[in-house]
């Protein structure tokens, strides 16, 4: 049975609220014997006394009730022990607030039996245990000295005298139960300890886990948002300003005008589907050669150009490369072409410029990009730091970000009147390095 105090965890008796979740541990089966052991041997040491009890010389009427006791004793046991191990198993509400009381009525049938006859004195033994895991640790060991007594006190009275035999054993039998029932107590507290502490380890590995795959959904939304805008919306924003455009021209009745727009209009959705394929089957996977840098980098420059000469703010853009051309890898490669992307089309819509360049440059320690307009400038430090709230503003910051990632900066130097230089430079310590035709 249990103990009667259910918050006492250093009681064997006593189940944790979490007990039908623990985990197995290797101490649990030694647990088990222990608790069958104890069952069996009060079974037996009952069997002995009722034989002794049978093939004595009281009389019949004794006889016959001390066998109506011994199974009253046996039915009271049995029950407390099928409660017990239903309850264990998650099948039955708990017995602690009857486990007293059980205790109480197999001590009377015990005393009972005792007083008829002495050999059931030997049923003390697994008594010592049940008080020590049912009752407190003082008040279990207050029992135990009173049980002892008792035994020493019904040889007596049967015997009539009292010898060291009947002294030595019953508290020596004492003496080894308190000490195996303390044995018991910390083996059993060592394994509750033990099994909430693989729970809470499989708890935390399990926030550890949700935690890390919801920072990188997070990181993943970033990255397809940072795609987004620098592909497809530019992409976007390009084709309704040549639209606009072609619009106008067909208000005025320049259809030569607004053919050629129309065309452009074509050419940039075609580039941007391009790049949209590219961004969906990953094409970024291995490493970009030089030459298809550089070659983005050029064809890049010449959309742009198009694009604002038919949207009716046509300015010119130049490439420039300084220094022998390196085989990148991927992520630094895709990190330039977004950087040129976000600068041509800030030029594109806020600077007014007649020219601009981009620069392509590789250091013996760094790989950089620089692009110049010669527009109306700005103040730095109105700049937004994030997203506006009607979703523009994003490309700067994206940019930062994905610089960030590999351990680049972003620069930009700027006064009203005097253009703009966005500076890009992403540590990168290559030896592979081909000449650019």
């Amino acid at each position: 049975m249990k103990t009667s105090n259910p918050d006492d965890l250093t009681s064997p008796g006593t189940a944790p609220a979490d007990a039908g979740q623990l985990p197995a541990s290797a101490g649990d089966l030694v647990l088990r014997v222990l608790r069958v052991g104890l069952h069996v041997g009060f079974a037996a040491l009952l069997g002995v006394g009722l034989v002794r009890m049978l093939v004595s010389e009281e009389s019949p009427g004794r006889r016959l009730l001390a066998i109506i006791l011994t199974g009253l004793l046996a039915a009271l046991y049995l029950a407390g022990t099928i409660a017990e191990k239903r309850h264990f198993g998650g099948r039955a509400p708990s017995t602690v607030q009857w486990a007293k009381w059980w205790l109480g009525g197999v001590v009377v049938l015990w005393l009972v039996l005792m007083y008829l006859n002495a050999d059931y004195s030997w049923l003390a033994f697994p008594l010592f245990f049940l008080h020590l895991h049912i009752l407190g640790p003082r008040h279990s060991l207050i029992a135990v000295t009173l049980l002892t007594a008792v035994v020493i006190g019904a040889g007596a009275f049967h015997s009539g005298s009292v010898s060291a035999p009947q002294v030595i054993g019953p508290v020596v039998g004492a003496i080894f139960a308190v000490v195996m029932g303390m044995a018991y107590r910390a083996l059993y507290t060592e394994g509750v300890n033990q099994r909430r502490a693989l729970i809470e380890l499989q708890a935390t590995r399990a926030a550890l886990a949700q935690e890390q795959h919801r920072a990188g959904t997070l990181s993943e939304r970033t990255r397809l948002a940072r795609e987004i805008h620098d592909t497809l919306a530019q992409g976007f924003s390009s084709i309704v300003l040549v639209s606009r455009s072609a619009s106008a021209a067909l208000a005025a009745g320049d259809t030569a005008a607004a053919a050629e727009r129309l065309e452009t209009i074509g050419a940039t959705a075609a580039e941007n589907l391009a790049e949209a394929r590219d961004f969906v089957r990953d094409l970024s996977g291995g490493e970009t050669g030089a030459q298809g840098l550089a070659g983005r980098l050029r064809r890049l420059c010449v959309s742009t150009e198009r694009t604002a000469e038919a949207a009716g703010q046509g300015f010119e853009v130049v490439f420039k490369q300084d220094g022998p051309a390196v085989a990148l890898p991927a992520p630094v490669s895709a990190a330039l072409l977004r950087a040129a992307q976000c600068g041509l089309a800030n030029v594109a819509s806020h600077a007014r410029a007649s020219r601009a360049v981009l620069s392509l440059g590789y250091l013996p320690d760094a790989v950089t990009l620089d692009v110049f307009d010669d527009g109306r400038g700005m103040d730095p430090g109105e700049l937004p730091r994030g997203p506006r709230a009607d979703g523009t503003g994003f490309g700067l910051a994206g940019l930062r970000e994905r610089l960030a990632l590999l351990g680049g900066t972003l620069d930009i130097e700027s006064a009203p009147g005097e253009g703009t230089v966005l500076a890009v430079r992403i540590p990168w310590n290559g030896t592979e390095r081909e000449n650019d035709a």
